[in-house]
């Protein structure tokens, strides 16, 4: 497992607890983290890997409306980083991503999830171990639900044709979302991070499934070239722009 604490600009300090929790505005989108849902927006989790990588890929997408990082999946409230590592909480790192209704529908959500990680790792990621690690999907309507288990089938079918094994991506409903500690979110975007990411995508692309409904165009798509390691680090953090 890498040691992030290390990897921290020397300007930042980890700090976990209730006082390091909910800051107030996105880095990059300006919007608030932890503002009710408006009546046009919805909100899922995501864990695919370290949530520095994973929560920029997220926020790039044109229609997310904010997104931050955390912890859920787990039995202990309000965990720090150092009890999630220990792995002795039952939490895995997750990307909170609220989005525009109008503009995204979750299946192009659940594309990118499937996408920029491997779901068939279990309790790893590339070089990061432990059930922190996990993958998973995390929803709050019966309809995502049922969106997020049948793109795991199309998807399963789709890695199986490659040699992959079984899918080990837990889905659940109505989990309870933590703050991450303040110096984790949008990671890397703040001056001095370190680039990291530990996300090892399969290449296998998630094509239609039942119940889908893709909003974004190509040219979005195109942005994340999965055949260019760490694609979402050689990003710039700008969203993407539909025009």
């Amino acid at each position: 497992m890498i040691d992030r604490i290390n990897m921290l600009p020397s300007w930042l300090s980890p700090r976990g607890g209730a006082e390091a929790s909910e800051p107030a505005m996105h880095a990059v989108l300006g919007t608030p983290l932890n503002a009710p849902l408006m009546a046009d927006q919805e909100e899922a989790i995501f864990a695919c890997g370290c949530f520095w990588g994973a929560e920029k890929g997220f926020w790039r997408l044109p229609g997310v409306v904010t997104t931050a990082v955390g912890y859920a999946g787990g039995q202990t409230e309000q965990p720090t980083y150092n009890q999630v590592c220990s792995g002795r909480t039952g939490h895995t790192e997750v990307v909170r991503v609220v989005w525009s209704r109008p503009a995204l529908d979750f299946s192009d959500l659940l594309k990118l999830f499937w996408e920029c990680h491997d779901p068939t790792q279990g309790n790893r990621q590339g070089n990061d171990t432990g059930t922190q690690y996990r993958s998973a999907i995390y929803t709050f309507n019966p309809l995502h639900l049922q969106q997020a288990q049948a793109s795991r089938d199309a998807y399963q079918v789709a890695l199986s044709a490659k040699g992959y094994g079984a899918i080990t991506t837990e889905i659940l409903a109505d989990q309870t979302f933590y703050f991450a500690e303040e110096y984790h979110q949008q990671y890397l975007a703040k001056p001095g991070s370190r680039p990291y990411c530990s996300a090892m995508p399969t290449q296998t692309l998630l094509g239609d499934f039942e119940g889908s409904n893709y909003k974004l165009p190509k040219h979005v798509w195109d942005k994340y070239d999965w055949s260019i390691s760490h694609c979402v680090l050689r990003s710039d953090n700008s969203p993407i722009a539909l025009a």
